[in-house]
């Protein structure tokens, strides 16, 4: 999954239920886009929030 030029290699296998994952990003809408695009394709239902996590800013996504 490409975001902000950065390919993320997520396991899609191993993202069940009530696990979650972060992307660090400056832009948080246009990186939140992209995982929607994405999550729906594979037919997920997901909660994304943008966090601040150690310091570093990104978005947080949850499959519920």
């Amino acid at each position: 999954m490409l975001v902000h030029q950065v390919n993320f290699n997520i396991n899609w296998r191993k993202f069940v239920k009530g696990s979650s994952f972060f992307i660090p990003c400056l832009d948080c809408t246009a990186a939140k886009e992209v995982v929607r695009k994405e999550t729906r394709r594979l037919k997920f239902k997901v909660v994304i929030k943008t966090v601040i996590e150690e310091g570093i800013q990104g978005i947080r996504v949850w499959r519920v």
